[in-house]
């Protein structure tokens, strides 16, 4: 059940990385970083990485660059602590 919830919210998280980036393309309503970081934090981390590289997005900004790396690796701890 835990698996399924994590692969889901890194798909989600990818695709809403997509989805933003043509956005930013098109110039028009942007989805906000914190709901990004929200997506991430929930454990999607691993997804907004995936599509930070795929669609060259947030690559610029700090705080992706730096902090999803290390929330993957909070998260990969808490989730080997688990089992």
């Amino acid at each position: 059940m835990i698996i399924t919830y994590i692969t889901g919210v890194n798909i989600i998280a990818f695709l809403i990385m997509g989805i933003d980036k043509q956005k930013a393309k098109k110039e028009t309503y942007r989805i906000p970083e914190r709901t990004l970081w929200g997506l991430a934090i929930l454990g999607g981390a691993f997804g907004v990485w995936a599509g930070m590289r795929s669609f060259h997005h947030k690559t610029k900004h700090r705080s992706f660059v730096i902090g999803i790396p290390v929330l993957i690796i909070l998260q990969a701890v808490f989730s080997f602590s688990l089992l």
